[in-house]
């Protein structure tokens, strides 16, 4: 089963962490085929929030709203059951210092998926 892991965290703490150390978990999760995909996000600072009211398009500066902790990147991991992508999870770098959001993946009906899709990135 799919499960996305939302990492959130105060910028100003993640500024302790190295990027090797997140990259080394980042390719042990590979490695052992738990990981679908993962990213880092850049600041919060570069987001844009878009919306669509009463056919409306706008189009905000910054986060959806705003929190103590900002979403700082994901890990898409593939997992036995919740508790197994609990336990990846717990191993996240910055959940030293963060969160670590743990969701289920919902698949929709209808939608026809490429057997390859986890391998490749495509959806």
């Amino acid at each position: 089963m799919k499960y996305l892991c939302l990492v959130y965290a105060e910028e100003t703490k993640l500024e302790g962490f190295a990027d090797e150390e997140c990259v080394a978990y980042d390719e042990g999760l590979r490695q052992s085929g738990h990981c679908v995909a993962s990213e880092a996000l850049q600041p919060v600072a570069t987001a844009t929030t878009v919306r669509l009211r009463h056919g409306q398009v706008s189009v905000t500066d910054g986060p959806f709203a705003e929190t103590k902790e900002q979403l700082a990147g994901f890990y898409l991991i593939e997992a036995r059951d919740l508790n197994e992508a609990i336990q990846l999870a717990g191993r996240i770098p910055p959940v030293r210092v963060g969160s670590v959001e743990v969701r289920p993946i919902r698949e929709l009906e209808g939608r026809r998926r490429d057997p390859g899709a986890h391998r490749t990135g495509r959806a």
